[in-house]
């Protein structure tokens, strides 16, 4: 554990030369009440390079969703700023996908169709062919080969997720913004769709950031954990590198003798 807390701090050491890819300085959001102001968060300083995975994880109404929405540009910002590749951010924009926790597809569409929405905007000038081959690349990937046509109304619930995550890797983001994507599923598809997740994230290369409550999870997933204070007025109360070697396999993971320490550790912050 002693080993652990003394280099819990430092940079990540395989993306060490990268540039920032996100940056949110003195970030703050405050929703009006009749009450007065209600402060969600405030002073929130947060940077993550190109290629990172980051997890941040914190209690119920911390602020996290409320977080990553605004770096989607999804809700506006009180005060600070939010800078992605050196852009600040003012608006949503094809640069930024995001997996929600309900993948939020068109029922009445096929799975090949709710990917090529995203894809038409981002590739307006390719050919319909060259923009059903990235959505059948994706929908592969996700582990829907067979499924191209099939109406999303007709799929699974894990099913419809794996559509949600093709359709944010076939925009080429340059941020995928995870919200919980997988909280609404059971323990054996939550497993699944993680290794499917790190799978095609370790091919392309994007920097990632997922809101979790799962611990578990976060280690499994990322490069650092980012650990909120409870709201009102939450902020990054501590963070934490998790080196395991990637490609990551959970059988590796789960018996690397320093696991429960980095668990234990997470679990004492969220505690305490």
């Amino acid at each position: 554990m002693q080993a652990l807390i003394e280099r819990k701090h430092q940079t990540v050491q395989h993306l060490k030369d990268q540039p920032e890819m996100l940056v949110c300085d003195q970030l703050k959001k405050v929703y009006p009440t009749p009450k007065g102001d209600y402060v969600v968060l405030d002073d929130l300083n947060l940077s993550i390079r190109k290629g990172e995975f980051v997890s941040i994880i914190g209690h119920s109404g911390c602020g996290k969703s409320t977080l990553l929405t605004m770096i989607a540009g999804l809700n506006d910002i009180s005060g600070g700023k939010i800078k992605v590749d050196g852009t600040p951010v003012i608006e949503a924009g094809p640069d930024r996908a995001v997996v929600f926790q309900s993948p939020s597809l068109l029922p009445w569409l096929s799975a090949l169709d709710n990917v090529m929405i995203g894809v038409k905007q981002v590739f307006p000038h390719a050919s319909r062919a060259q923009k059903q081959d990235i959505c059948k690349y994706y929908l592969d990937k996700v582990g829907l080969g067979a499924d191209f046509d099939k109406k999303a109304h007709s799929l699974s619930q894990g099913m419809q997720q794996r559509v949600g995550i093709a359709r944010a890797f076939a925009l080429k983001p340059k941020l995928l913004l995870l919200d919980e994507p997988f909280g609404m599923l059971d323990s054996l598809t939550r497993g699944e769709l993680q290794d499917v997740l790190l799978e095609i994230w370790q091919r392309e290369k994007i920097t990632a950031v997922a809101i979790t409550h799962d611990v578990d999870e976060s280690i499994f997933l990322a490069d650092r954990v980012i650990m909120m204070t409870s709201g009102p007025y939450a902020k990054i109360g501590d963070e934490l590198i998790i080196p395991f070697e990637r490609p990551r396999v959970r059988k590796a993971v789960l018996e690397h003798p320093e696991y429960y320490d980095y668990r234990g550790y997470l679990m004492n912050f969220l505690n305490h």
